[in-house]
């Protein structure tokens, strides 16, 4: 069904990765893989692991649980696409796509700024951190992390859902987002871009004007501890968090910010993929493997399955009341 030169859209062509192409395929695929595998292993750790009950760790549970819906949500429709000779994806799954991809990244926008607020109380006001940071308050930060994150992706799809197009809807693009969409319409953006320009102010530069902020603070305060050791230590751990936090928002500014029909898209995937697909593979590297506490918590896992299986195999080859072993 048309009206004059618009068109009911039934389903979209992704033009962004097509099947040929097995060095992108495989790269994709162990990108997911990782992603996955390391993600995984932190919100498996960070939830059983008693010494790692704390509020750092309950964000960074979040965080990979965020980092997990990302690759899912975006990355096995990619590596289908490179499996198929035709890559399309129906009307509404594009908008459900782009729904759940824009809710994981305003929630990490937010989950981000909290975490350095985390940190800030931590390290610059520790008598009061117990008080400040206690059980209700995280959970209740998490959850508002979450549905900030929906809120402002509701009213992008809701807007997306409005656009009008003429013929058929080729996205040259990875997968589904707001901002392919609009290069793609053929009526009136103008709601869609201004609410996308609105909301990289409120969800994209407040959080991280907090995040700065909250570092710059930690630094200040690390200056004046008077071990150089120690603030090596804190330089280091900064700044590896403030390198993957600026990735993560210089390209999820640039992801939603650069809507003119005339930019790249071969730039346009690459920042999406360094958005979507490389942020959550850096994020357990950064936040997790460099950190002590998390290194002895995996330590403390693998020996407690090396004593479990050391144990039922010396249960099953115990001496039997008769002779020979039990289990024999």
């Amino acid at each position: 069904m048309a009206r004059g030169n618009q068109t009911q859209v039934t389903e979209i062509l992704l033009l962004g990765f097509s099947c040929g192409q097995p060095f992108l395929f495989l790269l994709f695929l162990a990108t997911y893989l990782v992603a996955l595998l390391g993600n995984s292993a932190t919100l498996t750790l960070t939830s059983l692991d008693p010494l790692l009950h704390k509020p750092m760790y309950f964000f960074l549970s979040h965080l990979s649980c965020l980092d997990i819906c990302y690759s899912t949500v975006t990355v096995p429709k990619v590596l289908a696409s490179g499996l198929g000779p035709r890559a399309a994806i129906s009307y509404g799954g594009c908008l459900a796509q782009a729904f759940f991809l824009m809710s994981c990244a305003g929630a990490e926008c937010a989950l981000l700024a909290v975490m350095a607020y985390d940190r800030y109380a931590a390290i610059v006001h520790p008598l009061h951190y117990a008080h400040t940071m206690r059980r209700a308050v995280c959970r209740a930060t998490a959850v508002g992390c979450w549905l900030w994150g929906m809120l402002d992706s509701a009213v992008h799809t809701l807007l997306a859902s409005r656009l009008s197009f003429c013929g058929a809807v080729r996205l040259r693009h990875l997968f589904c987002d707001v901002p392919p969409l609009l290069r793609a319409a053929c009526g009136n953006t103008w709601p869609s871009e201004v609410a996308l320009h609105v909301a990289s102010v409120f969800v994209g530069l407040g959080p991280f004007l907090l995040v700065v902020g909250s570092y710059l603070r930690i630094l200040v305060a690390v200056l004046a501890v008077p071990a150089a050791t120690g603030r090596l230590k804190a330089f280091s751990t900064c700044s590896a968090h403030l390198m993957v936090v600026v990735l993560f928002f210089v390209t999820a500014n640039l992801n939603y910010n650069r809507l003119g029909a005339d930019n790249s898209p071969l730039a346009d995937m690459v920042v999406s993929a360094l958005f979507c697909i490389v942020t959550p593979v850096l994020n357990p590297l950064i936040y997790s493997l460099r950190n002590q506490e998390v290194r002895a918590a995996l330590r403390r896992a693998l020996c407690r399955q090396q004593s479990s299986r050391c144990h039922g195999a010396d249960v099953g080859l115990r001496p039997a009341p008769g002779g020979g072993t039990v289990g024999s």
